[in-house]
């Protein structure tokens, strides 16, 4: 006689177990989150606040010094958040590509064999690492930014660089009728060169003989921008050199020096961490790679360039990125030197409307926003990075 067979219940199955404890936690995250939001419009309702977002289309009544694109303060206050976030995009972009250079440059000096240059880069990551990032905000802009002199005694260098407590102020361009043409033809171009890299790569891998790739790159380039000369007949862009009138700059770009204490500031701290991140990486690829390259016969810049930092880098890419996100995250710290960017834009809109749950959700959404596009590029980036495995 067979024996019954016994199954096992469902609340003792290990399959069904973990599926059931993430079903009972969704449900309890929902659960709150519904309680919360539902006692927070209750709240506003008693006091007299309606919910919605359609303050965003009324007149701001402020106006904001630092701005990329035309603001007034008859403006909405859409407007005065989209001036706030290309601002956060601005400083964010800027101190992103400086904090990598010199952060790589310090990395390396670390390591380096010369002891001046190793105990500098030492002493930097040191000191710069372990202060909090908002004193030496303040530090930059009380001691260095403001404490230069007032503008008609201006600091300047060769006439064309200005420094005062109201700002530094350097060159800029001036586009002109040919910026269109000059940057279609440009980006074409840069297309087309990374199709002729590709190529010339692969016929000189398939035949063993140079066939000079990154000159064939260059000179699609070149190629490109020469079309464009003879298509406009004139530059890309006009130069634009400030000079001083009164109590004021004419011409140039001016860096307020709130914005120039948070940018220096921001590169200089994140500088420090990615040094770290750097020097990690290159001490993780195996003594013997640099041993057979200098075998091989190989110069020390070479090994770098071409042995070291290709394995390093990919394990390097996943703690930068998540120096980036902090960067992009603590420009938020700029409503302490009063630059507005997307926070203290937010600010000065919740004070006058009093619409402190839509602001903060602006806020949260744009700032996670740009944080999840910025990992989405970094991960793509990570992915091509990869050794691939046969």
């Amino acid at each position: 006689m067979s024996k019954p067979s016994t199954s096992t219940p469902f609340w003792r199955d290990k399959r069904i177990i973990p599926i059931l404890l993430q079903v009972v936690f969704a449900v309890i995250v929902v659960i709150a989150g519904v309680f919360l939001i539902t006692n927070a419009l209750t709240s506003l309702r008693q006091i007299g606040i309606s919910f919605g977002y359609d303050f965003l289309g009324k007149m701001a009544s402020f106006d904001i010094g630092d701005k990329l694109i035309e603001f007034s303060s008859t403006d909405s206050y859409g407007k005065a958040f989209i001036v706030g976030i290309l601002n956060t995009i601005k400083v964010a972009f800027i101190g992103i590509i400086l904090a990598t250079i010199l952060g790589f440059i310090v990395g390396i000096s670390r390591l380096s064999t010369n002891w001046l240059a190793r105990m500098v880069a030492t002493v930097y990551v040191e000191i710069f690492r372990n202060t909090p990032l908002l004193v030496q905000i303040f530090i930059w802009f009380y001691a260095v930014f403001l404490g230069f002199p007032i503008i008609e005694k201006s600091l300047s260098i060769f006439e064309v660089f200005f420094f005062s407590n109201r700002g530094s102020v350097i060159p800029w361009f001036d586009i002109t009728s040919a910026t269109l043409v000059w940057g279609i033809l440009l980006l074409i171009g840069v297309v087309l060169s990374y199709f002729a890299w590709k190529l010339r790569l692969k016929q000189q891998v398939e035949t063993g003989q140079k066939r000079y790739p990154g000159y064939f790159a260059f000179g699609t380039i070149l190629l490109a921008l020469g079309i464009a000369w003879l298509l406009t007949l004139e530059a890309p862009f006009s130069i634009s050199t400030p000079e001083i009138s009164k109590r004021g700059y004419i011409g140039g770009y001016t860096l307020s020096p709130g914005f120039g204490a948070l940018l220096v500031a921001l590169v200089m701290y994140t500088a420090s961490f990615i040094a770290e991140i750097v020097r990690g990486g290159i001490l993780a690829v195996s003594k013997g790679q640099v041993e057979a390259a200098k075998a091989l016969g190989l110069k020390s810049p070479t090994i770098l360039r071409l042995v070291v930092l290709p394995q390093a880098i990919r394990i390097i890419i996943p703690p930068l990125t998540n120096q980036y996100l902090n960067l992009i995250k603590n420009s938020s710290l700029a409503a302490a030197v009063a630059y507005q960017e997307l926070v203290g834009v937010g600010i000065t809109v919740l004070s006058q409307t009093g619409r402190s749950i839509e602001v903060i959700s602006i806020v949260i959404l744009v700032y996670l926003s740009m944080s999840l596009f910025t990992s989405l590029l970094m991960n793509i980036y990570n992915k091509y990075s990869q050794l691939v495995e046969r």
